[in-house]
């Protein structure tokens, strides 16, 4: 099988990302194997794996992958110094998916691998959000190429990079909407200091930090937007005044907070109609379709909230992605993780009726949920009559979708009776003549196999074991 070229990995000239027969690889070309070298000798590497905060790899022979394909090795600018084999992870996830403290941590990652690496005579000249990942609800930098020598007396490079991929979409989540991180979405190379000092309010310039590295920042940006700056002409910067930089970025992140909204979802389990008896009924019976799984490998728990669902797979060993809409129960379900030190689940932001699309150059920097999955086991609980209804999605669209994103799926109907089906209803026609449990099994009849069907007790809700066929 040849290998094939990350679609993404194609900006830094010092190497790529590659795939083979389900692997990823990184191949470090000639221009970078200067700083790769110095990355492992200098005891950096060896350092931040040992701190969890850096990826750990493995080297491959070269010669193995220049007679599978000559794509890695085709130029000389780009032939291949070293091939190394990064430890897999099981879910890419995006910074507009994180919730406040899990950008929050990711910037404070950053700032604590700089400072260490400048300690070894080196420095990120990278600090893209992107480079970031998190296992074990911890951040984790991902890019290992992201690192270059230090040189005594120069500004750091990626400074800009990281107020815009970290400090100014923290500072509009904690002093304006935690729903202003979703411009990442559209700013995929950091958000635009001077839209982030727009956007904030005059209060923000009463802290030093928002002050000098957003709003001063931004001006100086606009200042010098049509004029020339020669080569070298920067001003010279001592390691000091390097070091305050960061500690000036790290205090003002650490200053911001996770702001106090109320939303739809964020009490969910305080505000639900499940008396004890049939919230335990539920759990038991999520449980026992577990143990009838055989190949249960990855878990996407659609319409999680707190995770509650979610851990009845982590704590099995699942590598469990735990998806919700509501800013405030995927924060929630991120430091319980963090508390706990959760291992095999990672909380995350999604929106199903919108989710995450490819984008970048060509739409391929950055993958689809779809191209993320599928995943082998999906729940989707107390989530169909919020598809069906409030967003008016037919059956048969919600089971083809299904069928798309995973093999086996725990799912939940929820009828009309139900309490929370008629809140839903209170403020609107229904037309939903179809919604109902003859449909809703014969249209997912389609395209799965109905394993086992179980009632909740003291609950007019169902759930269901079903396998793709």
């Amino acid at each position: 099988m040849k290998i094939e070229r990350v679609a993404g990995s194609f900006r830094d000239p010092c190497g790529f990302m590659f795939n083979h027969e389900g692997q990823i690889y990184r191949q470090i070309n000639a221009p970078g194997r200067e700083a790769f070298e110095l990355l492992l000798s200098s005891g950096l590497y060896r350092r931040l794996t040992n701190a969890g905060l850096l990826i750990e790899h493995d080297d491959v022979e070269v010669s193995h992958f220049a007679a599978l394909s000559a794509e890695p090795v085709a130029a000389a600018d780009t032939a291949a110094a070293k091939i190394i084999r990064p430890r897999q992870l099981k879910f890419i996830s995006y910074p507009w998916e994180w919730s406040f403290s899990q950008l929050k941590d990711a910037a404070l990652t950053t700032l604590q691998i700089q400072k260490t690496a400048l300690e070894h005579g080196m420095s990120l000249k990278d600090c893209s959000a992107f480079n970031i990942q998190f296992e074990n609800a911890r951040p984790l930098l991902i890019d290992t190429l992201s690192f270059e020598p230090h040189h005594e007396g120069l500004p750091w490079v990626a400074y800009r990079q990281f107020c815009q991929h970290f400090l100014a979409p923290l500072a509009l989540m904690s002093r304006c909407d935690m729903r202003l991180q979703q411009l990442f979405r559209v700013y995929i190379d950091g958000l635009p200091l001077d839209l982030a000092s727009r956007l904030l309010p005059w209060s923000s310039c009463l802290s030093f930090s928002l002050l000098t590295h957003i709003h001063l920042h931004a001006r100086s940006q606009v200042y010098y937007a049509d004029k020339t700056v020669q080569k070298g002409a920067q001003q010279s910067m001592s390691r000091i005044a390097l070091l305050g930089i960061i500690d000036s970025l790290e205090s003002g992140i650490r200053a911001l907070h996770f702001p106090c909204q109320v939303t739809e979802w964020g009490d969910y389990y305080s505000d639900t109609n499940y008396s004890h008896v049939a919230a335990e009924n539920k759990k038991q019976i999520v449980n026992d379709f577990f143990e009838r799984i055989e190949d249960r490998g990855m878990v996407w728990d659609l319409g999680a909230n707190t995770g509650v669902f979610s851990r009845l797979a982590s704590s099995r060993g699942l590598h469990t992605v735990s998806f919700d809409i509501d800013p405030v129960a995927v924060e929630k379900n991120y430091r319980q993780c963090r508390a706990g030190n959760e291992k095999h689940l990672l909380p995350l932001m999604l929106d199903l009726t919108n989710p995450s699309p490819a984008l970048g150059w060509e739409n391929s920097e950055r993958f689809s949920l779809l191209e993320r999955g599928p995943a082998d086991t999906a729940m989707a609980l107390a989530l169909i009559h919020h598809l069906a209804i409030s967003n008016n999605l037919p059956l048969a669209r919600i089971a083809e979708f299904f069928a798309r994103i995973c093999t086996n799926l725990i799912i939940e109907f929820v009828p009309k009776t139900d309490s929370q089906v008629q809140r839903l209803l209170s403020t609107r026609e229904d037309i939903f003549a179809a919604y109902n449990q003859a449909d809703f099994e014969n249209e997912f009849g389609r395209f799965f196999e109905i394993s086992a069907v179980e009632e909740i007790k003291e609950s007019a809700r169902v759930l269901y074991l079903m396998q793709k066929r």
